[in-house]
């Protein structure tokens, strides 16, 4: 027979996708709440795009995902201090390269997350191909919340 554990139910890391629109910046403080209410780790990634087309016009696509990146982060650092009084979350930023799908299964690989929540999908050709958070359903390795 085992003992009862004290405070081991529920994520103790949750990772939330951001890429700066509407709906990831909604899952993130959604998944803020997740973590708050369940003393988990919060962590917030970026994924930068690596997109060979631009990078072979000579496009500055890697300083145009930093500047996206240096963003995020200034906006979910200014968010974090006006709610520090009342919310106490544990919360650290990570960015990974690649497509979004593969940067964010990295990234609960890597961090050993017990949850995933996006932000749902805001291009239509993900109509076509899937979008991030259907795959990451089908993936069937972690809890996804899909935040519209």
């Amino acid at each position: 027979m085992s003992g009862f554990e004290r405070g081991t139910d529920g994520p103790k890391v949750i990772v939330a996708g951001v890429d700066g629109s509407a709906s990831s910046l909604r899952a993130a403080a959604y998944a803020a709440g997740l973590a708050r209410r369940q003393n988990a780790l919060l962590a917030l990634v970026y994924v930068q795009p690596v997109l060979a087309a631009g990078t072979a016009l000579g496009a500055p696509v890697a300083a145009v995902t930093d500047e996206i990146a240096e963003s995020l982060v200034a906006e979910i650092r200014e968010s974090a201090e006006r709610v520090k009084e009342i919310w106490q979350v544990r919360w650290q930023f990570h960015t990974f390269r690649g497509d979004a799908y593969a940067g964010l299964v990295s990234a609960a690989d890597e961090l050993k997350a017990d949850a995933v929540v996006v932000g749902v999908s805001e291009s239509a050709g993900h109509r076509l191909v899937g979008s991030v958070a259907v795959r990451l359903v089908k993936a069937g390795r972690w809890p996804v919340t899909v935040v519209p």
